[in-house]
């Protein structure tokens, strides 16, 4: 028997792909403001001449045009999936990034600012694999147990969050290992993305029984979810909700690194030792916070404050003046932006029905990348034209707003048979 016909349970290598994934994205984040906001760095990219205010609106585009691609071909993706298996596409995607990597990494030791936003766009083409991974979940799970399996999707997303800053800081730092520098952890991460094709190839299954080989494509599926969104009208409030927090969130996390760099000169080994410890508290919040608050409140009843919470305290960042005091705001920004995250997505599924969650969680997949696509872009302008922390401000503005739209607009209890 070979050994890819010993493999029945296709669970362990799904989450594995999602945790790399994951861990590919974190891995990006204690290194990119280095190449393009931070002029003290050996890894600054720019040369003198050019201000480093143009520096954080290449950084803004450079971190935008990942999810922008992504929100206009995952949903692609996932007819693709649909049509000739999930495997395949899965393979295909994986490959990709693989690629985006190795690009990535050249980029840098090319100082090719172009080649980067090449390999950030072409990861995020190709960047449906989280998607397609979920679909194929559902393929093989039971009813009964897709709370229970969809939890470790939950679980994978906290772990490559808290090991992939890590890694990226300690991977890009050559105090740790003399011949480590900024490419090193794209090459790391191109390795074990191409594992994880190989992997694929060897241990995982198809879980779709029955591909349509269909070519009745909908290319522009994307812009259709945003307008259905629009046509929802009993979920309208939930999606402008899902829509502000998520865009608020991607405000702080696009500009935050730059503060830490600015205001106590973090290094890149800094700033993955800071989101890790950021991470493990998100990973708390949803494991142990979630639930407790789950078994006394409603969602709507823990939204009205978890959303305002997680705004007002997003500000509190800028009182430390040491860099230590960060370390006790952190855990109560987690917790309110753990309780908010989860309870919009459980709002949401709840009040659709049955018949149409699918296509309404899909729809408010669509909802979140476009607003994880417009921040960055706009976060590189603002820092330009202001201050670095500027962002910061706004972001705790936008999630307060949405908490303000959510009580103002949402009526508790409503629920939707289709669009109204």
């Amino acid at each position: 028997m070979k050994l890819r016909e010993r493999v029945t349970n296709p669970l362990p290598i799904l989450i594995f792909t999602i945790f790399v994934d994951l861990l590919g994205f974190g891995i990006l984040i204690p290194v990119v403001p280095q190449l393009l906001a931070n002029p003290a760095s050996p890894y600054y990219l720019l040369s003198g001449g050019i201000p480093v205010s143009t520096g954080y609106i290449l950084l803004g585009f450079l971190l935008g045009v990942f999810p922008l691609a992504q929100f206009i071909a995952a949903p692609i993706l996932g007819q693709l999936s649909d049509a000739y298996g999930r495997k395949k596409i899965l393979a295909i995607a994986l490959f990709g990034t693989c690629l985006s990597y190795i690009l990535f990494g050249y980029g840098i030791l090319l100082q090719s600012i172009p080649l980067l936003f090449i390999a950030r766009a072409f990861d995020g083409i190709t960047g449906g694999n989280i998607s397609v991974a979920q679909a194929s979940i559902a393929d093989v799970t039971l009813p009964q147990d897709r709370t229970k399996n969809f939890g470790l999707i939950g679980a994978a997303f906290g772990c490559g969050f808290i090991i992939g800053p890590y890694l990226g800081g300690k991977l890009s730092d050559p105090s740790v290992v003399s011949w480590f520098s900024a490419t090193t952890p794209f090459w790391f991460a191109s390795v074990l993305s191409f594992l994880n094709v190989v992997s694929l190839f060897f241990f995982l299954k198809e879980t779709h029984a029955t591909p349509t080989y269909s070519r009745d494509i909908v290319w522009a599926k994307a812009t259709g979810n945003i307008i259905k969104a629009l046509n929802f009208r009993s979920l309208r409030p939930l999606f402008l909700t899902s829509f502000l927090f998520q865009g608020g969130f991607a405000f702080y996390a696009t500009f935050f690194s730059v503060f830490l760099i600015n205001k106590f000169g973090f290094t890149q080994g800094n700033i993955g030792d800071w989101f890790a410890y950021v991470g493990v508290w998100i990973a708390f919040s949803h494991i142990v916070v979630v639930r407790l608050a789950a078994r006394r409140f409603r969602e709507y009843q823990i939204l009205r404050v978890s959303l305002f919470a997680a705004g007002i305290l997003m500000m509190l960042f800028f009182l430390p003046d040491h860099w230590w005091g960060l370390l006790f705001v952190a855990p109560l920004y987690a917790m309110a932006n753990g309780l908010s995250f989860s309870n919009i997505t459980g709002l949401i599924s709840k009040s659709s029905d049955s018949s149409i969650q699918g296509e309404v969680l899909g729809i408010n997949a669509s909802v979140q990348a476009l607003a994880y696509s417009i921040p960055p872009i706009l976060s590189g302008f603002i820092a330009a034209r202001l201050t670095p922390e500027t962002p910061i401000v706004v972001a705790s503005l936008v999630i307060i707003l949405s908490g303000m739209v959510f009580i103002t607009f949402y009526r508790p209890y409503a629920r939707i048979l289709g669009m109204t």
